[in-house]
């Protein structure tokens, strides 16, 4: 069969034949559907400085999908033939102290589809059963392929009270545009982003943000102390920018909370630690989705309180048009791409 690999150590991928794989105790085997994007694929097509020392080619990649199940391997009691299912990308060993406690998002053992085993950007995908996440019929398909990403946001505004609190939202790369759309679902009195894009402005607006500031050209704390005098309730940080934890800092309440997805690119040295400890605020890290509990919230929001991601949703295209994928995504112009493998 033809899959998207990391076929060799440079930038780029291929479309490769690699054998169909075959179906294994404790596992599904998925005719996949749709793929999904994520920008761990597009650091990996870079071959960046993280993925020369993790990814070992050939790897199959591609972490976010969704799909059929046409097998189950001896063992598999959960999930049938015919379960349509999204991808869970994180293979927790359920032994170590963390999974033993209900905390598999942090398991020490995690291994990762598409990263440290094969992926599912391929017409089939064998997957330990319990990442086959059953979704529901209301759920449309090209929204399954990026529930994994979905989570990540869930996790992340779901961390604290969000229904009549103000919140303000760091970046609006996709994971941002989904907490933004998730913040509206659940009823946040308003919700503020921050964003420098053009591009990505125009999907903030699309995906529910009520007040976008562009730090390039205003002063985004400014504006923030005009508007939120007293400090919003909470400070969702996606943009990974080391400019965003002072504002974060500065701009939520005594009280409040600051929750941090997005990864920095080098260590923080400098920042005010004191004005968190002062105003009492809690510093969430949010890594992953919560086992499994984070996939029953996303399928509630998307089929009971009306969650509505599409317009996150910017191309669609076959997996055969990778390459012209991973340019667009390099250009800054796309929020989640999705491949057909049908």
């Amino acid at each position: 069969m033809r899959a998207i690999a990391k076929s060799r150590p440079a930038p780029g991928v291929e479309i490769i034949d690699v054998d169909e794989p075959a179906i294994r105790a404790g596992c599904v085997k998925v005719r996949v559907e749709h793929g999904s994007i994520c920008g761990t694929d597009l650091h990996i097509y870079n071959w960046d400085a993280w993925s020369a020392g993790r990814i070992r080619p050939p790897r199959v990649i591609g972490h976010e999908f969704c799909g059929t199940i046409v097998e189950v391997g001896e063992g598999v009691t959960d999930r049938r033939v015919g379960d349509f299912v999204a991808s869970e990308s994180h293979i927790v060993c359920g032994q170590c102290r963390q999974c033993l406690n209900g905390q598999g998002h942090v398991c020490v053992n995690t291994v990762i589809l598409g990263v440290d085993v094969d992926g599912g950007f391929a017409p089939f995908a064998v997957i330990p059963s319990a990442n086959a996440r059953p979704v529901p019929e209301a759920v449309p398909r090209r929204v399954a392929s990026l529930m994994d990403a979905l989570g990540n946001a869930v996790h992340t505004v779901m961390a604290g009270p969000v229904e009549g609190r103000t919140v303000l939202i760091t970046g609006m790369g996709p994971i941002g545009l989904f907490a933004a759309a998730i913040c509206k679902a659940l009823g946040a009195a308003k919700v503020y982003a921050t964003e420098v894009s053009p591009y990505r402005i125009g999907l903030a607006e699309k995906a529910g943000a009520d007040t976008i500031l562009n730090p390039s050209r205003e002063n985004a704390g400014e504006a923030l102390r005009r508007m939120e005098p007293g400090g919003v309730d909470a400070t969702l940080e996606m943009s990974g920018h080391p400019s965003s934890l002072p504002l974060a800092l500065e701009h939520t309440r005594p009280g409040g909370r600051v929750s941090l997805l997005g990864v920095f690119p080098d260590v923080i040295d400098c920042f005010d630690l004191n004005k968190a400890i002062f105003k009492g605020l809690d510093l969430q890290g949010i890594v992953g989705r919560r086992l499994y509990a984070t996939w029953d919230q996303m399928n509630w929001l998307l089929s009971e309180k009306g969650l509505d991601v599409t317009s996150v949703i910017t191309n669609e295209m076959p997996f055969s048009e990778i390459e012209q994928a991973m340019q667009t995504l390099k250009a800054g112009q796309a929020g989640k791409i999705v491949l057909s493998f049908e």
